[in-house]
């Protein structure tokens, strides 16, 4: 039987996530452009896990292209890019699958090493796919300087931000005047299966 210390424990955890998750929803339903999102929740991520570093990557035809850092790399946003069969992102992207790492990322076989990140040199490393419409449209990665053992609560919630940030992705296509002017009554009725 779990003991009442380690149930808050559980407890606080749960309800640091569930605050997470709605800062997160919160970012998406502002008008903010993509880039405020996306650094907003890079920034949230960064807190919420105590990791050194957050990378967000997404997919430009063929090449993952890095679009949000927690740490000031202005002038690499947008400029370093990878192929969707290199390195540890491209592993991810193209698996659709969560990768953790505890220690000695930078020497999995897989690793690609950029010489302007200094992320490259980090420990531990754990990365999510980036779903929008069940597609894989880039790649969330978080890093830690030291050695880190990755909870399966903290791989979950890496996942569950991957496909928020999909949703992000989408909503920010969406023309505001738009949705103003939709019947949603009729578009959810539209898209329902038929009846039998």
């Amino acid at each position: 039987m779990a003991k009442p210390k380690d149930l808050l424990a559980t407890l606080e955890r749960t309800e640091q996530q569930l605050r997470l998750f709605q800062k997160i929803s919160r970012f998406m339903v502002k008008e903010m452009s993509l880039q405020e999102v996306l650094q907003g929740i890079v920034s949230l991520v960064v807190e919420f896990m105590n990791c050194d570093s957050c990378l967000v990557y997404l997919i430009d035809n063929d090449d993952l292209v890095l679009c949000a850092s927690n740490t000031p790399h202005p002038d690499q946003i947008g400029r370093i890019r990878l192929k969707l069969n290199e390195g540890l992102t491209g592993w991810v992207a193209r698996e659709r699958r969560v990768l953790a790492i505890s220690r000695e990322a930078y020497k999995d076989p897989r690793f690609k090493a950029f010489r302007d990140l200094p992320e490259d040199t980090y420990e531990a490393f754990l990365s999510a796919p980036v779903i929008a419409r069940n597609r894989v449209v880039g790649v969330i990665n978080v890093q830690h300087r030291n050695p880190h053992q990755h909870s399966g609560a903290e791989i979950e919630l890496l996942a569950t931000v991957g496909e928020l940030v999909g949703c992000a992705l989408v909503l920010a296509r969406m023309d505001p005047a738009m949705i103003e002017r939709a019947n949603h009554v009729e578009l959810v009725l539209a898209s329902a299966p038929p009846r039998s």
